[in-house]
């Protein structure tokens, strides 16, 4: 089981004691009205409401722990707890406070908190407060913590000592910090399809981008249409591949960009390329990993190219399969060594070639499941023929506008 998995069990175990924690002031405050109505046993009712609050105080805590997350989720943490007041900061400060008290209270919050930042370890103490009135006699600090330690406390008061909000406040303290690990995880995971990106993107061959502009100015003079056309395709090409917002597109985005680079490949190649397209209409729509196909391609047409006088054919393929698209790009070039190919996709690059095709199986199957990895048919001199399969409906996958 993953370290995310058992963080998760964990959090689970600390909404559920909370919900221990809150069914005694629950029951006081409703009393016999709730008895009336049909909403199950004081357990069940006491376990939905502690959920229902619970993933309420989630979204915010997903985005990391700011002012303006804190200050979300401190109100709905409070009624988890259901505590007189309850506080979040991070190592340097306040970042929010909900209840009463904060007047004269929230100056102390800092030497309450330091020994929790210090050692990791929840801690009860007795909340100094001169008001005869304050509610706000007593205080549990708790760590969060995330990747680098621990990130700050969350501070619960209550009018007395209590073992039980000790052990309540710790465990709420836990949830919280492990959805604080989850956002860390999200950046983390941005940060690397970012840095993937970055790769498919510098394997957009310097040498391409020079012998698509010479192309385009041999025909400056002879054909000053077609270098115009061929001028606005790489316009094109390049606005897409380097755009910086999204990692999803369409197939049918994802398909014209390869239309322009293939035009482009053609103006250089001439009549030694040609190109066979065979899309169904149906799988246009279907979100895919932004910037996942033109690699393949890239790869055909060099391959297909390589020690080769005579012309050769690249085929692209896209048709409906039920509940998935599947998309093949094939040539007919000198194909590979399997056993090459299989270090490829190990991430081993011989002389840096196949960053492309292992940079997309690796980003199919992170985003798909292992499943969904490339599927790729070839040996020497007999081509070579890479298959993606893409569902078409896909819980978080959604295109992005360029």
């Amino acid at each position: 089981m993953s370290g995310t998995a058992l963080a998760a069990g964990a959090a689970a175990g600390a909404v559920f004691l909370a919900a221990g924690y809150v069914l005694g002031r629950l029951t006081a405050r409703r009393g016999h009205a709730a008895a009336d109505l049909d909403l199950g046993t004081p357990v069940e009712r006491a376990t939905f409401h502690t959920l229902h609050t619970a993933s309420l105080a989630a979204p915010p805590l997903r985005a990391g722990l700011t002012g303006e997350t804190a200050g979300r989720a401190a109100r709905t943490l409070r009624s988890l707890l259901g505590t007189e007041a309850l506080c979040l900061t991070d190592r340097g400060a306040v970042l929010a406070w909900d209840g009463p008290g904060e007047s004269h209270h929230r100056e102390r919050v800092r030497a309450l908190v330091a020994e929790t930042l210090e050692t990791g370890r929840s801690r009860s103490a007795r909340a100094d407060c001169a008001d005869p009135a304050c509610p706000l006699r007593w205080a549990v600090v708790a760590p969060l913590t995330g990747e680098d330690g621990v990130l700050g406390a969350l501070v619960a008061y209550g009018s007395r000592e209590s073992a039980v909000l000790v052990r309540a406040a710790t465990e709420v303290a836990r949830w919280v910090s492990v959805q604080l690990e989850l956002s860390e995880l999200d950046r983390s995971r941005t940060r690397i399809v970012e840095a993937e990106i970055r790769a498919l993107r510098a394997q957009i061959s310097p040498h391409f981008i020079f012998n698509s502009l010479a192309a385009i100015a041999s025909f400056v003079r002879t054909d000053p249409e077609r270098a115009r056309e061929l001028l606005l395709e790489f316009a094109d090409f390049t606005r897409y591949s380097f755009r910086r917002h999204g990692e999803f597109a369409q197939l049918a985005d994802e398909l014209r960009s390869i239309e322009q680079y293939l035009a482009l490949a053609g103006a250089r190649f001439g009549d030694r390329l040609k190109v066979t397209l065979q899309i169904a209409p149906e799988v246009l729509p279907v979100t895919l990993p932004f910037l996942c196909l033109q690699p393949l391609v890239e790869n055909a047409v060099k391959h297909a190219l390589q020690d080769r006088e005579r012309g050769c054919r690249v085929t692209i393929a896209a048709r409906d399969a039920g509940a998935e698209a599947v998309v093949t790009v094939e040539d007919d070039g000198v194909g590979m060594d399997p056993e090459l190919l299989r270090a490829v996709l190990r991430g081993e690059h011989p002389a840096g070639s196949g960053i492309g095709l292992s940079n997309v199986d690796e980003r199919l199957r992170q985003v798909y499941g292992q499943e969904h990895g490339l599927v790729i048919e070839t040996g020497l001199g007999a081509g070579m023929k890479v298959t993606v399969r893409i569902p078409k409906y896909r819980s978080g996958v959604h295109p992005s506008a360029p």
